[in-house]
């Protein structure tokens, strides 16, 4: 059953604002023993990822940064679902911030397939996956393919890698090249309003963004595990929580909508004047969401 997409007023979201700590009592146990938090590199076959961990017997959540980014983006997130009783871990996707292409290491191989090696390296059992941008795509290839290691799914402002001609279509009558791609990335990626009313979040924004992929950096090369298509997101039997922001200017609502027809387990949030980033420009309401989705399974 298909389910309604929620859009989030602006009396909405400064209830959100206003509704306090976010509580411990809804993070069911994990069967795992409690692992100590901290932060450091995860030796896997062909490659050496960089992630945060921060312990404790909470249930697993575990976060994918965008292409403009690292683990270091979630500063918001991070504090706010420990906060709740979970065990949250980000990591460096290959490429990206510490976790670095070895031009002579191995084959790059999926991002799917690195994140299962993490999960098995980190003995996670069943976790709640939470995908932002391109992070999105990777965590759909990977309910796509693992879905039995996953008790939930969010995906946040995500395109998802669909490769149907007519949603590929659609894609390059949104985001028109080259004029698109020329655009500076925080007009591509954060909203008008946030941009005017934040300078300081936007330039913390495009610092990490710098960071995370300096000049001279090899070219990402990794592809998708599946080819993803909306018939194949038809047979995912995995919760779903799908959110964008109605300024998106890659994943506006009209295209949140194509997914949500598609995935049967799904629930969908718009949040009013957020761009690509939802979980940078409105911090409490992606975390309210993120938590009000995830206790429920």
């Amino acid at each position: 059953m298909r389910t309604r997409t929620r859009r989030l007023t602006w009396m909405g979201v400064a209830a959100v604002l206003a509704a306090g700590p976010y509580g411990t009592s809804s993070a069911r146990n994990s069967p795992q023993a409690p692992p100590s938090g901290g932060e450091t590199f995860a030796a896997l076959p062909g490659v050496r990822l960089w992630y945060t961990d921060t312990g404790g017997p909470g249930v697993p959540i575990v976060l994918i940064h965008a292409a403009t980014g690292s683990s270091r983006v979630w500063e918001y997130q991070r504090p706010a679902f420990a906060a709740a009783g979970y065990r949250v871990i980000a990591y460096d996707r290959r490429g990206f911030g510490r976790s670095a292409i070895d031009p002579a290491g191995a084959q790059p191989g999926t991002g799917a397939d690195d994140l299962l090696a993490l999960a098995n390296h980190l003995a996670l059992d069943r976790f709640h996956l939470v995908g932002t941008a391109a992070g999105g795509g990777v965590a759909l290839d990977f309910a796509v393919s693992f879905p039995r290691r996953l008790r939930s799914l969010v995906v946040a402002n995500a395109v998802g890698g669909v490769q149907d001609d007519e949603y590929l279509e659609l894609g390059r009558r949104i985001r028109p090249a080259p004029q698109f791609d020329a655009l500076p990335p925080d007009f591509r990626e954060l909203g008008p309003s946030y941009r005017a009313a934040n300078p300081g979040g936007t330039e913390r924004w495009l610092a990490l963004q710098r960071a995370s992929r300096p000049a001279g950096s090899p070219p990402i090369t990794q592809t998708s595990r599946n080819r993803i298509t909306f018939a194949l997101l038809e047979g995912l039997n995995v919760p779903t929580l799908l959110l964008t922001g109605d300024a998106d200017l890659y994943a506006p609502p009209a295209v949140l909508k194509l997914f949500a027809a598609r995935i049967r387990r799904s629930e969908s949030v718009v949040v009013p004047e957020a761009g690509h980033s939802v979980y940078w420009e409105h911090p409490e309401v992606f975390n309210r969401a993120v938590l009000e989705f995830v206790r429920k399974h």
